[in-house]
């Protein structure tokens, strides 16, 4: 866009960003939950090295390029985090180890993926994830990578949970606290997970992190509030997409920036943004 943009200032620049960004947060994404939080914070992050390049480059043209070259590296940078994360969570993944799962995660199949690949033998016990049931997703993506796997209710968490050595969670966002934005369900898994004992990592970009607190399901963005229920039978039917888990229910994050405790989100998001 910035390639082909007519903008001779950046300000005329940043408008135009923000109406692209705009214009991403509407769309709609079949078949699954909202991406409007990681889309809002990779947008957010992009923006500031904007601002920051116009700063350090007097010429627009120069400075054109220089976000040109950027944006282009910046999507690369996806798929190279992924393979980051995969590595730095291959010392939690062990031998004998029974790994819970809630959902579909790209990075937590990636980090499972890599860990089978390194000669790890483990098992992986997957919720359906409902109500996409994209826990099918997960349990035929590593299935594929000769990893046996269980799948139980979502509300067989807290049968199985003595059972399961550790939980592995993706994120939509990872908010200021520390706390994550996820499939609805996630909370609940933390809490018993919490009450077992049993740590609970979660596997997320760097590019997700948001600057959002919220201290509740109340709190969230429009896009990951609960919409209107649909009625059955005169029967309403509540779906909501997303939960909020504190950190407080979080032992680690497994980042493309390192291993971090919840505590340590807030200063790499200034480390991010300024």
């Amino acid at each position: 866009m910035i390639k082909n943009s007519g903008a001779s200032t950046i300000m005329e620049l940043e408008i135009l960003l923000k109406a692209a960004q705009e214009q991403l947060q509407e769309m709609k994404f079949e078949g699954q939950r909202s991406k409007v939080i990681q889309l809002t914070a990779a947008c957010e992050l992009f923006a500031r090295h904007v601002t920051r390049t116009a700063l350090d480059i007097g010429d627009f043209e120069a400075c054109k390029q220089r976000l040109i070259e950027r944006g282009m590296r910046f999507a690369e940078q996806a798929d190279v985090s992924r393979a980051v994360i995969a590595e730095n969570a291959r010392p939690f993944i062990r031998d004998g180890m029974a790994i819970l799962v809630h959902g579909y995660s790209n990075v937590v199949c990636g980090c499972l993926q890599h860990a089978a690949k390194s000669g790890v033998r483990f098992k992986v016990i997957v919720t359906q994830g409902q109500p996409e049931c994209d826990g099918f997703k997960t349990a035929s993506t590593l299935q594929e990578a000769g990893i046996p796997v269980d799948m139980i209710l979502d509300t067989a968490v807290g049968y199985v949970i003595q059972e399961v050595d550790m939980v592995l969670t993706g994120a939509a966002g990872v908010c200021e606290s520390g706390g994550i934005i996820n499939k609805i369900g996630t909370f609940q898994v933390a809490a018993i997970a919490k009450e077992a004992k049993k740590p609970f990592c979660v596997a997320s970009e760097s590019y997700k992190f948001c600057r959002l607190y919220p201290l509740s399901p109340t709190d969230l963005p429009d896009a990951e509030k609960e919409p209107t229920p649909r009625v059955e039978q005169g029967i309403k039917i509540r779906q909501p997409p997303s939960d909020f888990t504190p950190p407080s229910h979080i032992t680690l994050l497994l980042t493309d920036i390192g291993v971090l405790t919840p505590s340590a989100v807030s200063d790499e998001l200034i480390k991010l943004y300024y």
